[in-house]
Formats: structure tokens, sequence, C-alpha cells
């Protein structure tokens, strides 16, 4: 399969401090990747390289196999974002935040946009409702919907379960699952939710203090460090415990 973001050779700086040390990793057409870590391990860094939002010190990022430094403009067309901590405008609809951020990307046919997304995250009931007075889960479904308007080729979600109760943690990993699949999309999901991440990632890679510790599937990963589940190896290398019990 096609990479789709290529990452080499990637680091960050800041004064004396660095928060990203030469990584490298690939995310392929139709996959979710899992970047895990510790808080301070680089993970939100590295998603706001990828995002364009910092500059790198050093490295290359190609992402659907252009350099983002050449050709942010383009690149920019074909990403988007979605994390618990950033909110839409609360004054604003559900549906008029759809149509600004549908407008800033310059979607054609927005409205059969707006309607496609409506009926997938189950928003009829929203749609006229102003933003900042829904429930944490319906904010979500929101934010999704904003984060998936322009089609993008490659999605970037930060904790985007994070708050919620079961069942709608539920629908947005089946969401995400049947999205991905019908889209050949690739996603760089960011949790720490480990049965989340199981279900989801192909591959994981694992971050700590600014490099990458390990990577593999969820299922090599336990294997390889005798555990019994991925939240005991994210315990370990996040302790740094090179013991096998």
């Amino acid at each position: 399969m096609t990479n789709l973001v290529d990452v080499k050779n990637l680091k960050k700086n800041y004064s004396s401090k660095e928060a990203v040390k030469n990584i490298s990793f690939s995310i392929k057409e139709n996959e979710i990747l899992g970047l895990l870590g510790p808080n301070g391990s680089g993970k939100t860094t590295t998603i706001g390289m990828l995002l364009g939002l910092l500059k790198p010190t050093s490295g290359e990022i190609k992402i659907d196999n252009m350099f983002f430094e050449k050709n942010r403009i383009e690149i920019l067309s074909k990403i988007n974002f979605i994390s618990p901590y950033i909110e839409l405008p609360k004054k604003l609809t559900v549906k008029q935040n759809l149509i600004v951020y549908g407008k800033l990307y310059n979607i054609q046919n927005l409205q059969d946009r707006i309607e496609y997304l409506t009926e997938k995250l189950r928003l009829e009931d929203l749609l006229n409702r102003i933003t900042g007075e829904l429930s944490s889960g319906q904010k979500n479904r929101a934010s999704l919907a904003k984060a998936l308007i322009n089609k993008p080729k490659v999605l970037f979600l930060d904790e985007p379960t994070a708050s919620l109760d079961p069942e709608i943690g539920d629908f947005v990993r089946s969401f995400l699952e049947n999205y991905k699949q019908e889209n050949k999309i690739s996603i760089l999901l960011a949790s720490h939710n480990m049965s989340e991440v199981s279900r989801l990632c192909k591959s994981v890679l694992m971050m700590k203090n600014g490099i990458i510790v390990d990577a593999g599937t969820p299922e090599f990963l336990i294997d390889k460090h005798g555990r019994k589940n991925l939240e005991e190896v994210f315990l370990k290398l996040s302790r740094g415990n090179n013991e096998s019990n």
C-alpha cells in the first residue's frame, strides 16, 4: 500500500530542550497508526509539526507524496484534526460551524457534504442547536463532522473519545472504522485508551523522551514484552521497567 505520510529524521528543539529527537515513521493508505506515550513524550509536538503548527528544527515531512515545507497550502487542504481540548466556536450552531469550515476549505456541493455527515454522525437533532450548549458527546460528533468536512486524506486524532461515555465512545470508534474503510484515509491516533488503540490500530509507535522506543502491531508488542495487554506494555515502557514481571 502507498504511504500517505512519511516522516524522516524529524527533530524539534526548544532552546536547550529536545522535544522530538530524530524520529522516522510512515502511515499507509487506509491505516490507523497509534501514537502512544506518557505526557511529555513528544506526541503533541509531533502532531503539531505534522499539522504545520510548529516548524521542525530539522527533518522531512511528506504528505500525499509532497514535502510539507514546499507545498504547505495544498497539503493543508488534504488534512484535518480533532481534539476534545479544542472546541468549535461556541456561539454558532452546529450547522453554522460546518458551513463556515466548509467555506474555509472551499468545499464544492457543501450542502450535500453536510447532509452526508449529518446522517453518518446522527446530527439531525443538533444542527440548529448552539454548539456551546451541547453535551461533551454531542460536541465530539460535531467536531468530528468538522474534521471530515474537507474529505481529508489524512486525519489526526488526539484523544478522540476522551471523557465520552462507553456508548458514545463505541459509536465514535465504529464510525472511524467504517469511514476509514469506505474512504481509504490514513489516521494518526494519539490516545491513552489502550483498548481503543488495540481495536483500531494496525500498528503502534511507543514514544518516550522524544524518541520512538518501540513499534509494531499491538499483538507483536504484547508478545515481545511478555505482557497480557497493551496497557501493561505501555506501563513497562513508560516506567522504563525492563523486568519480565
